[in-house]
């Protein structure tokens, strides 16, 4: 008979049929799990959840768990790794004294010290130990911050080229400095590459104020035209988010001349710091970027494929697949779609409507309003599932966000074509060398290695994790699921502390908002709609202040710790606005801020001492003043303005400073100085303040995170932990998931019968399980889901693979034109040309046969159309029976004269190879003709090189001489061939791009053949490339020709 204990240790999440779970015994006392025989009351229910085990029991599990845990510890790789970066800390250490000795000027001119060594043949890491120390003590002196030895570790690995975990609050954006700085000093520059803008420029000004001291020029890329990005990408260090990054690589590759190039070429790519690396190069590597061109104008078909959509039901007319976002159509739901559109097959080429059916399906199955976007101001917005943000810039492509603007109703933008693309994974490839950090890497190691070549290794903390991973608890319903997590977040904040609730969507957030409300606890949403993100930087800094109640969608990448008992800067900044901005704007704040006032009353007041208080009042007088006096009306948000400036300036120049601008200002109403004074003064008192009530949140135990959900990676989950323990700080976690969420309907699993389990277990469905077994079967779950998107990764970064071979080969030519010297673009065009030939000749004869057996008559006929009106009459009347005598001659010669060559009795090439260079040209072309491996070895190879000579030499001499009888001076010859050259590459790259997106998903298709899909891209996409470059080639000789034949009638083409 099968037990309790054998039927719960079963595999928990693999669908069974019901038929095997009929007769069920009775739940056991020895039973993993924690089943409560009815729903106890709210105390007693908090202390079953955390003293769930015996204290002795509790306690020896505990010691056996830091055992093992040490023992592995001191077994693995990692331990000894970190153990040999220790020398380089103690070589850091023993030289500080020394650096500390060092006047600022002393300390910033070691800058030129350590160039000058490294011009002198000394290797970067030869100065490394001395460099951090410098860094060490310029942080110390600019930003009040030292390095911590755990730092210094950190600083190493991301100078040698490996990913730094460390966990969060550990002081990732200070360890950046060291790496970036000792690398910055070769002159090649440096990116540091952060999530987003606004963590960009916090570290370019807060990080770069240690760079700047020690004389390294600090750039950052946001929003700004191109001269500017080209002067901040030639700095020292160059702080960008990652999409910026890549668009201006992709931008750079679409420019039509040297001037629009913004990025250090002929070498862009350098040395890079990624922060969030896990973030940047797994969870947004699947997405590529892409830069489009309007396509054809399809806008009427979305809103009736919306319609359609409506009509079709799923499970009769279509099926739909989660995993991977796929719709499939049954035979009932293409006969009533083509009923309703009217025709006879959704997939006719010459009106195809299956494209915009199965659009508009995926937007009504797959994309969700306030999951997946929401609708501002007339718009479908997309929400980084990632960060929890919006992204306005960011389009879906392939039709989808057509479809899903079409299902809201709002006005349908243009259809797109891809003009460039590359995804994240073969940008950062471009790197010679590649660093990252992050909180969250060592779970996708392998991946790392793998796609990379970068090792995790894990920086041990500065202080011990002190944070509790409480179990995780699984509900079999969705509605019990919320009901415990508002009464956890209720008991927390009867008890005073600080909770952080992690959800999946905008939805959730504002779901569990509702229940809150319901029982009266204040508290503030963190999520992608205005009113919330506008506070972001706010909501964050009260995160961890007591009774501190904070519901956000995901926190990765957030760039703002908690700080138990609150951030004395933010908060200082806050009283500030409070007390000035009444008086500098009468205009008042667009954004609603209920939840927030109704959080603020809860928290403990700050006491602002007797000095602030009269700093404050002189500046909101001084304020008055100015806005009367001068008639100044500032909007509200350029009010905030204001005082931001001033506390920046706060923040850079030393109090002396600030006091001597008053005074020579003082008959000037000094706003921006008195603001910054009185900011240090009331800063103290939040200091004061915070560590205070910091002390009180970690007597209650800290920063409590709840996850509403598993994430499809346990990475993603540990971010959320990570908010929690931060520095040594105390802390509790605890997952809450229902067998109702979309990570469980995604992959399938059948929870029908598990929810039938727990209600005949508990006689009630919305009451917990917790124990190992469970824990253990969810990891597998979010383990087996790890692997599946590593292997669309996988399978995507081999694809791409493919088509990184091929933007490589096109980007370098491109660059080669672009910034390559005058000679070097007439070389390109006389190899084009000599192709073009080579094409020709390739095609009608065969160096196996005689002559007689080529097709002259068709060679002739293909040269005459490509050279056109160069060609004299003399050529032109040149026949088949002609060209036939003339290569019959030529074979039964013995010798024949390079360098004034022509086939025998036929018209001598124009005398356009004069000067040494241009014989020198004509030479090297003949050598590479001969040495040619892919003409076919016969009998009559030396006729068919002769042969493709002489039309080469008579093709080139003639465009030589046409350029020349112009009358054009260089430059402007130059100008019009760089443009011919590129104009025809991109536009055959961008149907390439077409083509190569269409097989991609043409080729799954095969595998139903037993042919290996990616086997068929390589094939077909090498087969592809080869006749674009040649259609390339043919066309650039074809338009040179062309222009030069009559340059006014073609001025417009090139140049509109």
């Amino acid at each position: 008979m099968v037990t309790a204990l054998s039927l719960l240790n079963a595999p928990f999440l693999t669908p069974k049929p019901l038929t095997q779970l009929k007769t069920l015994p009775s739940a056991k006392p020895n039973s993993p799990f924690f089943f409560p025989s009815s729903f106890p009351s709210f105390p007693n229910l908090r202390q079953h959840r955390f003293n769930g085990q015996p204290p002795i029991a509790a306690s020896l599990k505990e010691k056996v768990g830091c055992f093992k845990k040490t023992l592995s510890d001191f077994t693995s790789l990692n331990y000894w790794v970190v153990r040999d970066y220790y020398r380089l800390v103690d070589s850091v250490n023993a030289l500080e004294p020394e650096i500390q000795r060092l006047s600022d000027e002393q300390l910033a001119a070691k800058t030129s010290e350590f160039k000058k060594r490294l011009t002198q043949g000394e290797a970067v890491s030869d100065i490394q130990a001395e460099a951090f120390a410098v860094v060490r003590e310029a942080a110390k002196r600019k930003l009040g911050m030292r390095h911590f030895d755990v730092q210094i570790i950190g600083g190493a690995v991301l100078h040698d080229g490996s990913i730094a975990e460390m966990k969060t609050g550990e002081g990732k954006t200070l360890v950046s400095t060291l790496a970036a700085y000792l690398n910055a000093l070769t002159g090649d520059g440096v990116h540091v590459v952060t999530v987003n803008d606004y963590l960009a420029q916090r570290d370019a000004e807060w990080m770069g104020r240690v760079h700047r001291f020690l004389g390294l020029s600090v750039g950052l890329i946001q929003g700004m035209t191109a001269e500017e990005r080209r002067i901040n990408y030639q700095c020292d260090i160059t702080y960008t988010n990652n999409s910026e990054l890549g668009f201006d690589y992709l931008r750079d590759n679409l420019a039509g001349n040297n001037d629009q190039l913004v990025m250090r070429w002929p070498k862009p790519f350098h040395f890079a710091i990624v922060d969030e690396v896990d973030s940047v190069l797994i969870d947004e590597g699947r997405n590529p970027l892409l830069i489009s061109g309007e396509a054809s104008k399809d806008d009427a078909r979305y809103p009736v494929a919306a319609k359609v959509a409506e009509l079709l039901m799923r499970g009769l007319h279509y099926n739909i697949e989660l995993k991977d976002n796929s719709v499939e159509l049954t035979e009932e739901g293409i006969a009533l779609a083509e009923l309703a559109l009217e025709t006879n097959d959704l997939w006719d080429e010459n009106d195809p409507w299956a494209r915009f059916v199965m659009n508009a399906l995926k937007a009504k199955e797959f994309y969700r309003r306030d999951v997946q976007y929401i609708v501002r101001n007339g718009k479908a917005l997309i929400i980084n599932e990632l960060t929890g943000r919006v992204e306005e810039k960011r389009r879906w492509s392939e039709g989808i966000h057509q479809a899903v603007e079409a299902k809201e109703g709002l006005k349908i933008q243009a259809d797109s074509v891809v003009v460039a693309q590359i995804t994240y994974q073969s940008l950062f490839k471009l790197y010679p060398k590649l660093s990252g950090m992050t909180g969250t890497a060592k779970t996708e190691e392998k991946e790392f290695l793998k796609m990379f070549q970068m090792p995790v290794i894990e920086v041990p903390t500065n202080l011990p994790n002190i944070r509790k991973d409480l179990p995780i608890q699984a509900f079999a319903t969705a509605r019990g699921k919320w009901e415990y997590v508002s009464q956890e977040v209720e008991y927390m904040f009867r008890q005073g502390r600080p909770v952080l609730v992690g959800t999946t969507s905008v939805e959730n957030s504002e779901y569990l908002s509702d229940l809150l409300q319901e029982r009266n606890i204040p508290h503030s949403v963190l999520n992608a709609r205005p009113k919330y993100a506008a506070r972001e930087a706010e909501i964050i800094a009260q995160a961890g202040r007591k009774y501190a109640i904070t519901i956000s969608t995901n926190m990765a990448g957030r760039g703002t710790d908690i700080i138990l008992g609150g951030n004395p800067k933010m908060l200082a900044r806050e009283i500030i606005e409070d007390s000035l901005l009444s008086f500098l704007t009468r205009e008042a704040p667009s954004i609603e801020v209920t939840d927030m006032a109704i959080s603020r009353k809860v928290f403990s007041k700050v006491k602002v001492g007797p000095s602030s208080m009269a700093l404050l009042a002189k500046a909101a007088l001084m304020a008055k003043f100015v806005g009367k006096s001068e008639g100044k009306s500032w909007t509200h948000e350029e009010a905030k303005s204001i005082i931001l400036e001033s506390v920046e300036m706060s923040q850079l120049k030393p109090l002396k400073e600030l006091q001597k601008l008053i005074d020579e200002q003082s008959e000037m109403y000094p706003l921006g100085p008195s603001i910054a004074i009185t900011y240090l003064s009331v800063l103290k008192d939040c200091e004061v303040h915070c560590t205070k009530e910091g002390s009180e949140v970690k007597r209650l135990g800290g920063l409590h995170v709840i996850g509403t959900s598993l994430h499809e990676s346990r990475r993603i989950d540990n971010q959320l932990r990570g908010r929690a323990g931060r520095q040594g700080d105390p802390g509790s976690t605890r997952f809450m998931v229902s067998l109702q969420d979309e990570m469980f309907q995604k992959f399938n699993f059948d929870t029908e019968w598990a929810v039938k389990l727990i209600s005949k277990i508990t006689n009630d469905e919305d009451i917990p399980i917790e124990g190992d077994a469970i824990v253990k079967q969810l990891l597998a779950l979010q383990i087996n889901a790890e692997k599946y998107f590593f292997n669309i990764r996988k399978s995507l970064v081999e694809f791409d693979e493919v088509l990184e071979v091929q933007r490589k080969h096109v980007y370098d030519l491109r660059q080669l034109i672009l910034t390559g010297d005058d000679e070097s673009c007439s070389q390109h065009i006389f190899q084009y040309m000599q192709a073009v030939v080579d094409e020709i000749v390739f095609g009608n004869a065969d160096p196996l046969k005689h002559p007689r057996y080529w097709s002259l008559s068709k060679l002739l006929k293909e040269f005459i159309n490509i050279a056109g009106k160069l060609l004299d009459d003399s050529f032109a009347m040149i026949s088949e029976e002609d060209l036939f005598q003339s290569l019959k001659q030529l074979h039964e010669s013995n010798s024949v004269d390079v360098d004034n060559f022509h086939l025998p009795n036929l018209p001598k090439p124009p005398d356009g190879f004069r000067g040494i260079r241009r014989k020198n040209s004509s030479l090297k072309r003949w050598l590479a003709i001969c040495s040619d491996d892919s003409t076919k070895s016969g009998r009559y190879r030396p006729t068919t090189n002769l042969l493709r000579k002489y039309l080469g030499d008579i093709l080139i001499a003639s465009y030589l001489n046409i350029v020349q009888e112009s009358g054009y001076d260089d430059a402007y010859i130059k100008e019009i061939e760089r443009a011919v050259l590129v104009k025809t590459l991109d536009c055959f790259w961008r149907d390439h791009l077409v083509n190569m997106n269409r097989l991609s998903s043409a080729v799954n298709v095969r595998s139903f053949g037993h042919r290996n899909p990616l086997e068929e891209y390589k094939i077909d996409g090498c087969r592809f490339f080869i006749s674009m470059l040649s259609a390339t080639r043919r066309l650039t000789v074809e338009s040179l020709l062309h222009y030069w034949s009559s340059p006014l009638e073609s001025q417009e083409l090139f140049f509109s």
